[in-house]
C-alpha cells in the first residue's frame, strides 16, 4: 500500500442552504497541487452538505411537545433543541446525565440524533444530518469526477472517551473490506477482520481538517486498491450493524 496524503481544500466560504456544493468544492479542489482529480478520495464534513441541502433548521419555529419539554427539564436542555432531535429519531435508546442517544432515520445510533448546534451559520439553529448521506455521496462524485467521496460526522464511542470523525455517507469507495478466511502470515484463517476503510478514510481526514478554520473537505491521496465502481459498493449503509447482532439492545 502506498503512503497517504491528505491535504485541506483551501479557500471554502461559507455554505449557505440552496448553495452549489459541488462548484464550491471543484473551485477549492482546483487550488490544490495537484488539482483535484478521479484518483483523489474526498472527505466532507457532512455540514456543508446539510447547509447546502436545506438541513438546517431555526428554532424559533419550532413549538417543543409534552414529551421535549419533560426531556429538556431533566437533562438541562432547550426544549426546542430536544423537539427538533425526537423529530429525527425512530427511537430514543437512552437518556442520562444530559445525554440523548438516538436511533435515527438512517438507522445511526449517535447522540441526539446527530442534531447540531455548532457552526451553523446562522443564530438560534441547529443543522440535522442529509436526509440521504450516501445519495449526496453519489452526487458529489458524479459532479466532481472523483474516485469516492466520504461525507463524515464526529461520533461519541461508548466504551471509549473522545470522538472520532466516521462515515455516515459513501460513493465509490469500499466502505468494508472482509478479510475473513483469507489466511494471517501464520497460515490461521482469519475470523472476524472486517476493516471499516470508510470509517477509518474519514478519521484519517479529520487529523488535518481544521474545525474551527473552516476547512471541512479533505482531499486523500494514496486508497487507489480501496476505489471501486459505484454500483460494486453499497454506501456507508453497510457500516450500520444490523439489529439482530447489537448485543447491547
Amino acid at each position: 500500500m502506498p503512503a497517504l496524503a491528505l491535504d485541506a481544500l483551501p479557500g471554502l466560504p461559507e455554505v449557505r442552504p440552496g448553495d452549489d456544493l459541488a462548484a464550491l468544492l471543484a473551485a477549492a479542489g482546483a487550488r490544490l497541487d495537484p488539482p483535484l482529480g478521479p484518483a483523489d478520495v474526498l472527505a466532507v464534513a457532512h455540514k456543508v452538505v446539510s447547509k447546502a441541502e436545506g438541513r438546517v433548521r431555526a428554532l424559533a419555529g419550532v413549538e417543543p411537545g409534552e414529551r421535549a419539554r419533560a426531556l429538556a427539564a431533566e437533562h438541562g436542555k432547550d426544549p426546542r433543541h430536544v423537539q427538533v432531535v425526537l423529530d429525527e429519531t425512530t427511537e430514543l435508546l437512552r437518556a442520562d446525565r444530559g445525554r440523548l442517544i438516538c436511533r435515527t432515520r438512517h438507522g445511526f445510533v449517535c447522540a441526539n440524533a446527530g442534531v447540531d448546534q455548532s457552526n451553523t451559520g446562522a443564530a438560534d439553529a441547529v443543522v440535522l444530518l442529509p436526509l440521504d448521506p450516501d445519495g449526496s455521496a453519489r452526487a458529489l462524485r458524479s459532479a466532481l469526477g472523483v474516485g469516492a467521496v466520504v461525507i463524515t460526522d464526529s461520533w461519541g464511542r461508548a466504551w471509549r472517551q473522545g470522538q472520532v470523525e466516521v462515515a455516515i455517507g459513501c460513493a465509490g469507495l469500499r466502505g468494508l473490506v472482509d478479510l475473513r478466511a483469507e489466511p494471517d502470515r501464520e497460515g490461521r484463517e482469519l475470523a472476524a477482520t472486517v476493516i471499516a476503510v470508510a470509517d477509518e478514510a474519514a478519521a484519517a481526514a479529520d487529523l488535518v481538517r481544521g474545525k474551527v478554520s473552516g476547512e471541512p473537505a479533505v482531499r486523500i491521496r494514496g486508497l487507489d486498491a480501496y476505489i471501486a465502481g459505484e454500483e460494486e459498493v453499497e454506501g456507508a449503509a453497510s457500516l450500520i450493524r444490523p439489529l439482530e447482532d447489537d448485543l447491547f439492545r
